[in-house]
């Protein structure tokens, strides 16, 4: 799919282009590519004079080609982005190429973006740039907008996140803890860890692709200053990750806490038993040795004796336990 965004009156519009007569209609700041075909790539390639590399969206392409610039001022930014979704959170690879030196088009530069699958920034961003008037004025905006709304997006996740865990801790710290309720808490932390890990990694990637447009003196001295705020907020959100994280420890320890109780408690009934059964072992035991004359053959009571020694002998330990309070 391609999208162009053009600016009319100071906002942002959109429109999908089926072909490349379309597509020299337009005049646009943005080119939005999600899981382009080759078709599209090669209208991008005859109308902007663009070659989108093949590795564009890899995941194991070096740290050191992820952020780099060509001879002939094109930038090119490779960073990840998050999608917390509820089933399977995970972080998309998006590839930015910032062309500034575009005079065939008489523009502001265009910036090209190339992704496989929709991404939640991506439609906040369109939606504030379509309803404020001179909320983006060029390619760089664009760009510096969609890093602003993904650290904003991460940090509406971690607001979720203290939420869910609030509903985890009543569960934790309730007075009765089942390895069923436990085995729930556990999958339930397991999941927010990975989140929150996810949004620290992709926090930083954020802030080395900021890092690298400030230090390629691209920006003007506006949006040098938004860049420095939007740094500010992602510090800002590292000392709430930090604080999840230990929240997330430590519900962890208490939930182990409360299985390891509960293991215990199945451990203590079986050591009672056996220590109480051991009386009535004995006695067995000593009756059933090979007397010359058996004792219980001797008196007719012989039996009824055995059974009720051996009865007794395991009341009383027993009650000795319930006594000292360890069977509650």
């Amino acid at each position: 799919m391609l999208n162009v965004f053009t600016l009319v009156n100071g906002r942002l519009f959109q429109e999908e282009i089926e072909s490349l007569e379309e597509l020299s209609k337009f005049q646009p700041i943005w080119v939005d590519l999600e899981s382009p075909t080759l078709e599209e790539k090669r209208w991008v390639k005859q109308y902007f004079g663009l070659l989108i590399p093949d590795d564009a969206m890899d995941e194991d392409i070096e740290e050191s080609a992820r952020f780099y610039e060509e001879d002939n001022g094109e930038l090119h930014i490779r960073s990840d982005f998050l999608i917390a979704d509820a089933d399977e959170p995970h972080t998309v690879r998006v590839a930015f190429i910032l062309n500034m030196l575009n005079e065939d088009l008489k523009s502001k530069g265009v910036l090209f973006s190339i992704h496989d699958e929709d991404v939640p920034v991506f439609r906040l961003v369109r939606m504030r740039a379509r309803r404020a008037v001179g909320l983006i004025d060029d390619a760089k905006d664009v760009l510096l907008k969609l890093f602003d709304a993904d650290a904003e997006y991460s940090a509406d996740t971690i607001e979720g996140i203290y939420v869910d865990l609030e509903k985890v801790s009543t569960k934790v710290l309730s007075a009765d803890v089942t390895d069923a309720k436990a085995g729930e808490v556990l999958a339930a932390i397991a999941r927010h860890e990975d989140l929150s890990g996810r949004i620290r990694r992709n926090m930083m990637d954020t802030r080395r692709a900021l890092s690298f447009m400030m230090r390629s003196k691209m920006l003007h001295a506006d949006q040098f200053e938004d860049a420095r705020q939007i740094m500010r907020d992602i510090d800002s959100l590292d000392s709430h990750t930090a604080f999840l994280f230990e929240k997330i420890n430590f519900l962890m320890d208490a939930t182990v806490g409360f299985i390891n109780i509960n293991q215990n408690k199945i451990i203590k009934i079986f050591s009672v038993a056996s220590v109480a059964l051991l009386p009535p072992t004995l006695i067995a035991s000593l009756y059933g040795m090979n007397f010359q004359y058996m004792p219980e053959l001797a008196q007719t009571w012989g039996y009824p004796y055995a059974l009720t020694l051996m009865a007794a002998s395991a009341v009383l330990p027993m009650w000795y336990f319930r006594r000292r309070g360890w069977l509650k």
